[in-house]
């Protein structure tokens, strides 16, 4: 409905009641109702599985509609950066957010900062969630409340073009509430444990889950030593769980991200029951770093299996883990993602060690033989080191092209004396477009940073403490915060409004009337930021 038509059923409703309910206005009644579009969470989850659905459809007509998203580990985190986006892009069309197992594990636990090993509270990201998307609704709450501020003003000075022009802007008011992609990690127990926590996910808003194959007992950051994978068959009864989640609670169309650990994951915690020669449990087990035995020469405690009718004695570990042959990893990679979208997962992670997109487009390209709108999620991780990275594939390019290289010392690209030359410019030329190429060449839908705002949170906190507390005192903070915030447009430079001071002056206004006590009168210091 337009602004006018809610005004005019607000209004309707009123006057069935009119003798008792002669203090209320229709158009607070209405402003209220368009500051609150979502009823519920589920609402929302069913409003952005929508959205991302939509996306993917663009994304296989043209990979230049790739979407991206940066991680969040607070609410006002979240708030801000869709802020940021409306006011710099105009619009979030294609940007989400990300929500970071890592990230609760290390800032959000009760029992303090956690490894990335599921040690947290399974609560901690439905929480988070539910914060999230608290914060975006209130975003939108304190944006329309200064259009309807505006439109008071432009009533108020007969200025019907600008009224009208506002009212325009009302009607097509774009939401900062977006798809969240949030981390389930390896599920937190068993497939029934997956599914509970799934639900708990999807009523706090999420529409997107990202599950990953790994041991849930034994999960690892993807980025550490000793990840354990586990059989298909495993995997996919918690992808199921999650399907169902998402139907029982009406969200038909959300999301599944399965994502493979598999190329950094060398170990197995069980051997696959197979059925019959060439199934899934049977194609895992053929990753297994087996020696042939002889019936005859066995060893107490041997476990076997039986391959190509010969006895085989897979590798196994003290920590009774079973290994995999070397080299096996982006083989399983791919019949991982093959496997996943075949039995209900939507979208795809591979979890790699650096970020290199002909490594990546070598699997995709194989994924999609069999399955070709196989699409991706991508980590474009904090844990790499871009620029060294990054300076290393353009050496080894020069350097396959005959170029001249030995000015360079491939093992110490990362230093500060290169920053400048021709080899770093043109490193950097190739981060500045590594998502748009991946999108095109490695079949990335969505890119992330998993991490970003840990590290700026680091960062500007170890700037600001320098100087601070060394000679700029004072001043360290009004010219390189508050000054800055100033000149940047930055909405949170006036704290109590974006603490939500204006929206309740509002309602005590449309509560009390003129008798309201309101705290946004000319004692009030925010007031001196209105230029």
């Amino acid at each position: 409905m337009t602004y006018q038509e809610q005004i005019a059923q607000a209004d309707t409703t009123i006057g069935e009641n009119r003798q008792t309910w002669s203090g209320i206005n229709a158009e607070s009644v209405a402003r209220m109702r368009l500051q609150n579009r979502f009823n519920t969470n589920l609402d929302i989850a069913r409003y952005t599985a929508k959205i991302m659905r939509e996306d993917m459809a663009a994304y296989d007509a043209d990979p230049a509609n790739y979407t991206q998203s940066l991680g969040c580990w607070h609410g006002f985190i979240g708030q801000q950066k869709m802020i940021s986006i409306k006011k710099h892009f105009g619009s979030t069309k294609r940007r989400y957010l990300y929500l970071s197992g890592w990230m609760v594990a290390a800032l959000r636990s009760e029992f303090g900062p956690l490894p990335d090993q599921s040690m947290h509270e399974k609560t901690s990201v439905p929480a988070l969630i539910e914060e999230l998307y608290t914060f975006l609704k209130q975003a939108d709450s304190r944006e329309l409340g200064m259009m309807f501020r505006d439109l008071d003003n432009a009533r108020k000075t007969s200025d019907d073009v600008e009224a009208k022009r506002l009212e325009h802007a009302i009607d097509n008011y774009e939401t900062h509430v977006v798809p969240i992609i949030a981390d389930i990690d390896a599920g937190f127990g068993n497939a029934e444990a997956t599914y509970l926590l799934a639900k708990k996910f999807i009523e706090a808003g999420a529409c997107c889950i990202q599950i990953e194959n790994q041991v849930s007992d034994e999960k690892q950051c993807g980025h550490q030593d000793g990840k354990v994978t586990v059989p298909h068959e495993d995997f996919l009864a918690k992808i199921r769980a999650v399907r169902y989640a998402f139907m029982e609670l009406g969200v038909d169309d959300g999301i599944i991200v399965a994502r493979t650990d598999s190329l950094g994951a060398g170990l197995t915690k069980q051997i696959a029951f197979t059925r019959e020669a060439g199934d899934l449990a049977d194609q895992y087990n053929a990753f297994l770093d087996c020696d042939e035995v002889d019936p005859g020469n066995l060893e107490h405690g041997d476990v076997l299996v039986s391959r190509d009718g010969k006895l085989m004695r897979p590798k196994r570990l003290p920590s009774n883990l079973f290994q995999f042959r070397k080299g096996t990893g982006e083989d399983r990679c791919v019949l991982d993602c093959i496997a996943s979208l075949q039995n209900g997962a939507d979208l795809l992670w591979i979890e790699t060690e650096k970020p290199h997109i002909g490594q990546i487009g070598g699997m995709v390209n194989r994924i999609r033989e069999v399955i070709p709108n196989a699409k991706l999620v991508y980590n474009n991780s904090p844990s790499f080191n871009w620029t060294l990275s990054f300076r290393q594939q353009m050496f080894d390019a020069w350097e396959a092209q005959g170029k001249d290289v030995s000015g360079y010392d491939r093992d110490r690209l990362m230093s500060i004396d290169y920053d400048g030359t021709d080899l770093a410019d043109e490193a950097d030329d190739r981060i500045r477009n590594f998502q748009r190429d991946a999108a095109r060449e490695a079949g990335i839908f969505h890119h992330l940073i998993t991490l970003p705002t840990y590290h700026t949170a680091a960062l500007s906190t170890d700037n600001l403490a320098r100087e601070y507390f060394g000679d700029l005192g004072m001043l360290g903070y009004v010219a390189n915060v508050q000054r800055a915030e100033i000149r940047q447009g930055i909405a949170c430079v006036k704290h109590q409004n974006m603490a939500g001071s204006d929206i309740g002056d509002d309602h005590k206004e449309y509560f009390a009337g003129e008798a309201a006590l309101k705290a946004g009168g000319g004692a009030n210091t925010m007031n001196q930021f209105a230029a």
